[in-house]
């Protein structure tokens, strides 16, 4: 009988010893583990590779998941981060991070020679913009394209910048432009002059074999020039020989 309760209280202990380690070793710090927290470090204005050390010390991990584009903060410096600083996570949880980049910068285009509307719609596509229009009377570009900008073509410019540029309005209403004349028949060298506001000078002719007869082969004054006054234009026009000319004045009375 005293055997049997020895043997008894023998098991008994063994169980509880074995209940006790099983309890203490496994359960319970599996129990701690699941309820522990730590609290989510500051990392904001550090650089990337010193925050990622820092949140893997502390038994995080750091990931990017953003990117802000600005010259206020050095490149791949943190500017924000969730979990937020001051949060209770579990341990192991990972910390998103949105880092800074350098602001892109954008080769201007060149919008002299184009219609107000061609260059916004090449800035847009650039992410630029027109800030500001200015205009002039400017006889070297047509009526509403682009005669000036700045910055100018080829500079290099912050993204979502704008440019100002200056809209030629043609030519001033009270001066003259004289025509291209050059490779005209005469008649329509004198309606070209007509409606540039000029007139004919003085005629001479030229003798030329490879052209049809009273084309012109020159002016006086050169094409493009700007006068501030109407005045005549001479020409030089060819001819077969003599005759035509004779012929020419016969018509013309």
């Amino acid at each position: 009988m005293i055997n049997k309760l020895t043997h008894f209280i023998t098991a008994l202990v063994v169980v509880s010893i074995g209940l006790f380690v099983l309890f203490d070793q496994i359960i319970m710090p599996a129990y701690i583990r699941k309820d522990s927290t730590i609290t989510v470090m500051d990392i904001k204005g550090k650089s990337l590779d010193r925050a990622i050390l820092e949140l893997e010390s502390e038994g995080f991990k750091g990931v990017v998941y953003d990117t802000v584009y600005t010259s206020g903060v050095d490149p791949l410096t943190i500017v924000d981060q969730y979990p937020t600083s001051g949060q209770k996570v579990k341990p192991g949880r990972t910390v998103r991070l949105k880092i800074a980049r350098p602001e892109r910068m954008i080769a201007v285009p060149n919008l002299v020679g184009q219609s107000r509307r061609s260059a916004e719609i090449a800035l847009q596509q650039l992410g630029l913009e027109i800030d500001t229009v200015y205009t002039e009377y400017n006889p070297d570009y047509p009526r509403g394209t682009v005669a000036w900008q700045f910055p100018k073509s080829g500079d290099q410019i912050k993204k979502g910048l704008g440019l100002q540029i200056t809209v030629s309005q043609g030519l001033p209403p009270d001066f003259f432009q004289v025509p291209q004349l050059f490779g005209l028949s005469m008649k329509k060298a004198k309606s070209e002059l007509t409606q540039a506001r000029l007139s004919v000078g003085k005629i001479s002719y030229q003798q030329n074999e490879d052209l049809v007869p009273y084309t012109v082969l020159d002016q006086s004054i050169a094409p493009g020039t700007v006068l501030e006054q109407t005045t005549t234009v001479d020409l030089v026009v060819s001819i077969l020989d003599l005759q035509d000319i004779f012929d020419n004045l016969q018509n013309e009375k």
